[in-house]
């Protein structure tokens, strides 16, 4: 019997091992568990579905609903807040997360209302805190399926609904309101998912049936297991967005160069710096992501030493080239991290902002006389990027812009700004489908130690 035909009264019976159940209490955990404690989306996954024992196709839809609730957040989050006359209840426990997570099943998964609606209430009363508002959650998450097709229309004319305010304010004033409206509706999509080759991207490509794009990165057409793919096992290549892999671009490395990677994991640009035969240093201070860097490198067959430290304070030899890859606010991967943008604040890019000055300074006394400091953040805040550098350049005469060329990053020169930098934004690199286009928003400054 659906929850069509039950009562609240007869939902109330908890059958705790209902098919089904498991994937949507462990969503409604993920979800609440992010959102309270701040913490990253895809590191809670990791952490609690292997915990739970689910099978693959339950692990796998615990993952589809926890990553489009925060997707759409904007829009959930407005659905049911419009639908509650008195708003959400004081010292409900799950009631929203649970409510959050069948109404994402409800409005863009292919998942049957009544699946989404029953097991909602039966988790509902699993909670004693939530139990008293199994009839209210019953009621609001019906009506949503009802009104499902207006709340889609609405948001569809509102692409801002699911990026927070002073988000979308800051994009508006940095890049106008034409791009700010297309980085927010490119947030929406699924996220392409990008490689870099060791070596001959083109025969790469064509063996994993991809898409190898002007900047030499290869766009894989279609979700698959990555480890089971050609050349996975022999370290052929490794996963990395196209925009984050033009940084090392600005740097050229070459064989006889030594070059530093701070904050270097897990390890992306440096292997590509390895790659290219230069000596590179690894460097981060956190243990546990090298040792994670240290098998990417093991896996490719590169090499590189690997320093645990803190790049603030970190002291060596100066080095031809230094690349410092700043911990940011991540808001130019909010297209494969969703959870990005309700996670981090306006606080949160000050904060990091004044860490990025401090590593900045330190990478300056890295950079021997004649060699090249470049900075990166994969931020779409110019207070993480250009007024970053701005403010650099005025601290340290001794260093000037090199400006980026549309040679160098296989001549996309749309994302070179007016200051010689790279500015990547998630609305560009127009591909076949919405899924195969777009990158990460991401920025770049190459500098010269005079």
């Amino acid at each position: 019997m659906t929850s069509r035909h039950r009562s609240p009264e007869q939902a109330a019976e908890p059958e705790s091992h209902a098919p089904g159940l498991p994937a949507r209490r462990l969503a409604a955990h993920v979800i609440d568990e992010v959102l309270r404690a701040r913490v990253a989306l895809d590191e809670t996954l990791d952490r609690l579905v292997p915990e739970a024992g689910l099978d693959s196709a339950d692990a796998g839809l615990v993952r589809a609903i926890a990553v489009t609730a925060f997707r759409r957040l904007g829009t959930i989050r407005q659905a049911l807040d419009e639908r509650l006359d008195r708003g959400s209840p004081r010292r409900s426990g799950l009631f929203e997360p649970i409510l959050t997570a069948a109404a994402a099943q409800i409005l863009f998964l292919d998942v049957p209302d009544h699946a989404a609606v029953d097991l909602a209430i039966r988790h509902l009363h699993e909670d004693p805190r939530s139990a008293r508002y199994a009839a209210l959650g019953n009621a609001l998450l019906r009506r949503i399926a009802r009104e499902r097709d207006a709340i889609l229309a609405e948001a569809d004319a509102d692409p801002f609904r699911d990026t927070p305010d002073w988000l979308a304010e800051g994009w508006r004033a940095a890049y106008g309101e034409e791009a700010a409206l297309a980085i927010a509706l490119s947030h929406r999509e699924e996220p392409p998912l990008d490689v870099t080759a060791k070596a001959d991207p083109a025969l790469w490509a064509d063996r994993l049936g991809g898409i190898l794009l002007p900047t030499g990165s290869i766009r894989l057409r279609e979700r698959q297991a990555i480890a089971s793919l050609p050349g996975y096992a022999e370290g052929a290549w490794w996963v990395q967005d196209a925009a984050a892999a033009l940084p090392v671009k600005l740097i050229s490395p070459a064989p006889g160069q030594r070059v530093a990677d701070l904050c270097a994991a897990p390890g992306g640009k440096t292997a590509q710096i390895a790659a290219a035969g230069a000596s590179v240093t690894a460097l981060d201070r956190s243990a546990p992501r090298l040792r994670r860097l240290r098998a990417n490198l093991q896996r490719l067959g590169l090499s590189a030493e690997i320093v645990t430290a803190d790049a603030a304070s970190w002291r060596a030899e100066p080095f031809d080239a230094v690349l410092l890859d700043a911990p940011c606010s991540a808001t130019g991967t909010i297209r494969r991290h969703p959870d990005v943008a309700w996670t981090k604040t306006a606080e949160d890019r000050d904060r990091l902002a004044a860490l990025q000055a401090k590593l900045l300074d330190a990478a300056a006394a890295l950079t021997r006389q004649g060699g090249q400091l470049v900075y990166c953040t994969c931020s779409l805040e110019p207070q993480e990027g250009e007024m970053q550098i701005d403010a650099f350049l005025a601290r340290h005469p001794q260093f000037r812009r090199a400006d980026a060329s549309g040679a160098e990053i296989g001549g996309l020169s749309a994302a070179i700004d007016a200051h010689g930098d790279i500015r990547t934004l998630p609305q560009q690199l127009p591909g076949e489908t919405p899924r195969l286009s777009g990158w990460a928003g991401f920025y770049a400054s190459r500098l010269i130690r005079l």
